[in-house]
Parts: C-alpha cells; structure tokens; sequence
C-alpha cells in the first residue's frame, strides 16, 4: 500500500472550525487535539516506514490509525465501535483533524496497522510519542524517581490439564500437516490418530487410572508422529510440527531401552512449559500463600510510575506519569522483570532512577551493592528475614563481616572455620561460618543449637553485609516515611486494570501483548495529562491568573 497526501490543516466548515460552538478548553476532546494530535503528526515520518510510498492503492492515513488505537484505549473500546464513533462521534472527529462524513474504513484496518507495527519492532512508538511530549512540556524528567511494581495479566487462553495441553497440540499438529501431506505420503498410523485427536474427545468422567493411560497413550503417539516427522525436513519445520517437539519433551522423556517414552512426574515439570498449544507464551505463575494464593496462566507486567514529592493543592490531579510498562513471562521473576523495564527505559531515552521504591521481591544483597555502585538507591524491605529457627538464634543475631570473613556468635566467641562455596548452576557464592570448638562447653549452647548437633555453622550470601544493613534500616521511622511513596503504584495498576483493562490479554502472544499494554500506559499518560490542563485552565479562571506553568519534574 502507498501512503496517501497528509496535511494538519483543518477544512473550512469542518468539525475543526466549528470547535469554538462544539467544545470549551476544558473539553477533553479539544485538548486531545491541542496536546496529542501535533506529537501524532510529528510520527508520521516514522509511521511512513511501514508502507510503500508509492505502491499500490492507497492506505489509510497512519496517523489517523496511530490516534484512533489511542482513543480506543482511553476509552476502553473495541475495534468495531471505534469506528462507528469515528462515524459519527463529533469529538473523535475533533481530536482526530476531522470533520462527520470524512471517509472510514472496516474495523479489521486496525487489525491491520497494529500487525504493521509488529513486522516493524514499532510496539512502542505511541507509549514513547507521548512520553516525549511529557518531557517537552516539563511533566517527566529523562531521570526521576520512580516506583516499579509487577501485576499479573490473564492470557486470552483457557487453562489446560497436561493431557488436554498434550492431545491439542497433537491436534494441531496433524491439522497443519494435512494442508501440506498427500493422502500418498501420509504415515501408516494417520488415520488412528487423526480418529483420535481430531474426531474425538476424551471423557473426563473416566476414572484418574484411565486418564493417565490416555495421557501415556498420548505421549506414544507423539513420539511415533515426531519419529516420522524426522525424515520429512520439509514438513517437520512447521510451527505446530516444532510446538509438538517442544511440548512432548516438556510432558515425557525417552529412556534408553524403553520401548515407549515415559510419562515425567509433576516434580519433573518446568514453570515455562507450555500451558496451552494456542499460546505457548502464556505461562503459569502464583503469587501468595494459603488463602490470599493467586494462581493465573498469562504474562507479568511491570508498571514504573515517577515519584514527584511536591505537595499538592486540593482538587490537584496527580503529577506522576508512567515511565515504564514492560510484559514479560508470567514465571519469571520481579528481578528479571526489573531488568527488562531498565533496558525498556534506555531504548525510551531515559536515564536510570536515583531513587527506586520497590517491594522486597525488588530487593537482594546483590541488588543493593549494585544500585550503591552506581550512585542510586534502592528502596524497599530486604526480603526473607531469618524466621524464629525454633526458638533458636538466628543469623540476624550472628555478627558476620562477610568481606572480612568474620563471624561472632552471640556469646562472643569468633568462628573457627570459614568456607567460600559456588553454586555451579547460578554462580551464586555463599559463606560457611562454623564454630566447631567454642559450642561443647557454651552457656548459650540450648539457645543456639539442637541437642544433638556437635556445633554452631552460619551460612550467608557474598552481600549478606548489604542485606543485614537494609534490615536494620528498615526499622526506622525514616525509613517507613519514605516507603510511603511506593503505596501509590497500587492505586495506579488498579487504574490501569478497571480503567484501561490490564488485567486481561486482548491477543495472544507476547509481542501483541506487549503492544496492548503499550497502547494502555500511554492512554493512561494521556488522561492524566488532560485533567492536569484541565485543572490548570479552571485555577485560572477561578483565580483570574493566567495557566499554571507545569512544575518540573523530580
């Protein structure tokens, strides 16, 4: 498609040159067009590179998709009504440079423009369209301090047992060979499993021995499949060809001299593996215990929020804007979540944080001794403190200078033995601290130590000095004041879930996941920065002043 001629200037007559009868400057409408609608038009150069300039029927206008996706999520609505407001909505067709009546286009156009910035690695251009303009007008600072925190995200995906995950790929697996083998070429045992997998369903009113028959049985089959698929390169390079490899090798493993794969125990399973065929990203996570135990098959999403510590006035909207959505999968952890967002932020432009309020899932010995490195700081609970040991000391109550590989029991006495150890795996590096010849005699010794162990050993990590600081630190009253800041993150995800829909993928797979969310932090950017204006413009009124200028951010 080629692009089509683009102009910002309004027609005579049109919906734009009758906005002084249509809409006041408080009209969010009117300041969508004034604030937004220019950084639309400034992306177009960049919008352009997504279709061929002069080269088939023409497009629509990127520019207009680009700001109907964002009103969609300002306003929380699908494809199809978008374009019926587009149709007759007179304020759409203010904020959008347009008049009723201009021609539209079918609802699968957005479809469309969204894939278009996919192929293109363009996800984030709305999010950092509107960012950029928050830093042009002096509501965010390239760096400052910010708040982060994760949330889970449902996928657009039903939660699978690991035999309905096992005979759906299988599924799909032999309806994508179908399209591409000839009834000639097609395998002695096609027919059983096509009767199988596609013409048939399990009852799951057989009993739990039966089922796990069917789930071995399963597991045969697919081995017999990729067995075959082996000597056909051709047909074995499919997608569902290559998701039936990987979830076979995920669900059983081959035994030298079995004759059939065996089933892996639930012990055996990754926290990656596939959950279901129809969006393999989409895994498994929970987050808390017992009673407040959630458990969802998704994405994580990690939202960082600036920090402006200036005091509002009353009826003030919030000056803190979203710096940060990062999506990524649901198994993995806060730390790497926490890594994504700051490699997110440095493609946006924007420096790393002096000042980072998190939850403990944030915060590590590592983590400290890194942040302290770089000038920066971290601040939140350190995780995992000792618990009661059962009724015994515990670490917290051991003098220990990891860096000086000493160690002081709490009758005083300086270990005897110190051990360094790696983990292979990780690389992580811990410290064995023993007191094997001050524990037979000690006074303290039923306080410390079960009756029937010879001696007192500590064990704690490279950073435990770190660590140990940020737990006493923790307990002052300074601290909790400024702990306070990272509370409002909540009330942020709540709005960006009831307001804007976080809280459920609209697609599948990461990528399209990832530019939802994109497109829902900056709708979100975007109505905080109209009802600050419109604050601004009614304290001016009110007041008789003119605008407040937009304070600068911390």
């Amino acid at each position: 498609m080629s692009l089509p001629a683009f102009s910002t200037q309004a027609e005579l007559f049109s919906t734009a040159a009758l906005s002084a009868s249509l809409f006041d400057q408080t009209d969010r409408y009117w300041l969508f067009g004034k604030l937004v609608y220019p950084c639309l038009a400034q992306v177009r150069s960049e919008l352009a590179g997504c279709y061929c300039l002069e080269n088939g029927r023409s497009a629509v206008e990127p520019v207009l998709m680009l700001g109907v996706s964002l009103l969609q999520y300002l306003e929380g609505v699908p494809d199809r009504q978008a374009v019926e407001l587009l149709k007759y909505h007179a304020g759409w067709n203010f904020a959008l440079n347009r008049q009723i009546g201009d021609g539209l286009f079918h609802s699968t156009t957005l479809v469309n423009f969204r894939q278009r910035l996919l192929e293109h690695e363009l996800s984030p251009v709305g999010f950092r369209m509107v960012l950029e303009a928050l830093i042009q007008a002096g509501l965010v600072s390239r760096q400052s301090r910010q708040r982060l925190d994760s949330t889970q995200m449902f996928g657009r995906v039903s939660r699978m047992s690991r035999l309905d995950c096992v005979r759906e790929t299988l599924r799909l697996a032999l309806k994508e060979l179908e399209g591409a083998v000839g009834a000639e070429a097609r395998p002695r045992f096609w027919a059983l499993q096509w009767e199988r997998y596609v013409e048939n369903q399990v009852d799951y009113r057989l009993s739990a021995e039966s089922l796990t028959r069917k789930l071995a049985e399963a597991g045969a089959d697919a081995y017999q499949l990729l067995e075959w698929l082996r000597s056909q390169a051709q047909w074995a390079q499919g997608e569902q060809a290559q998701l039936l490899a990987r979830v076979f090798g995920e669900h059983f493993e081959v035994l030298p001299g079995a004759a059939e794969p065996q089933v892996k125990g639930k012990e055996a399973l990754d926290s990656a593996r596939v959950r279901n065929p129809h969006d393999p990203e989409a895994t498994y996570a929970s987050k808390g215990h017992g009673a407040q135990r959630k458990e969802h098959v998704g994405y994580k999403v990690q939202v960082a929020e600036t920090v402006n510590e200036a005091i509002l006035a009353p009826g003030e909207p919030t000056g803190n804007f979203i710096v940060g959505i990062s999506t990524h999968a649901a198994h993995e952890s806060d730390h790497a979540g926490a890594q994504k967002m700051a490699a997110q932020q440095a493609a946006l432009g924007l420096e790393k944080p002096p000042v980072q309020y998190v939850d403990s899932n944030y915060v590590s010995g590592q983590q400290l001794v890194m942040a302290a490195a770089e000038g920066r700081e971290l601040i939140g609970p350190a995780p995992g403190p000792p618990g009661d040991n059962g009724g015994l000391f515990t670490t917290d109550q051991f003098q220990v200078q990891v860096e000086q590989r000493q160690a002081v029991c709490p009758a005083g006495q300086p270990h005897t033995q110190c051990t360094r150890t790696t983990r292979e795996q990780t690389g992580k590096v811990s410290f064995r601290f023993a007191w094997t010849t001050h524990c037979a005699a000690c006074g303290l010794r039923q306080q410390c130590i079960e009756p029937q162990q010879k001696y007192r050993q500590v064990i704690v990590g490279e950073h435990h000095t770190a660590l140990q600081a940020r737990r006493q630190e923790q307990r002052t009253l300074a601290f909790k004041q400024r702990m306070k800041h990272r509370q409002a993150i909540e009330g942020t995800q709540s709005e960006l879930v009831r307001a804007h829909g976080l809280r459920r993928a609209r697609y599948r797979g990461l990528a399209k996941v990832q530019l939802q969310n994109y497109f829902i932090g900056a709708a979100c950017n975007i109505k905080r920065w109209i009802r600050r204006e419109v604050w601004k413009l009614r304290h001016a009124a009110a007041t008789g002043t003119a605008p407040l200028a937009s304070p600068t951010a911390a």
